[in-house]
């Protein structure tokens, strides 16, 4: 899959940036590509490059889990819950605890 100059952009600020055990958002990244949240998402919903391109680990800018795999609801949200979770991401009531939350480009 031929992949575009912004969606590399969004898939190497996701390596370089986020860590295991935490997450940021698609406004962050947005911000730090002087793009789009709507367009980061869809860079990640393309994302041909996963698990190496960690997408999971982008939520909403109120903590909200967000989408995966082009879904926000249903069997592919839960398994988004479960990879955060299994990499030590808190969630509680649907949403990122904010120490999880990488809210500025490092």
């Amino acid at each position: 899959m031929k992949t575009t100059r912004h969606q590399e952009g969004v898939y190497s600020f996701l390596k370089e940036n986020v860590p295991r055990g935490k997450v940021t958002t698609y406004c962050v990244i947005a911000r730090a590509l002087r793009s789009s949240p709507r367009a980061v998402g869809q860079a990640l919903k393309k994302n041909p490059y996963a698990p190496k391109v960690p997408c999971h680990r982008v939520v909403m800018s109120d903590g909200s889990i967000g989408g995966f795999h082009g879904q926000t609801t249903g069997p592919e949200i839960e398994r988004k819950k479960s990879l955060l979770e299994s990499e030590g991401v808190r969630i509680r009531e649907g949403k990122v605890l904010k120490d999880c939350l990488i809210t500025t480009r490092n």
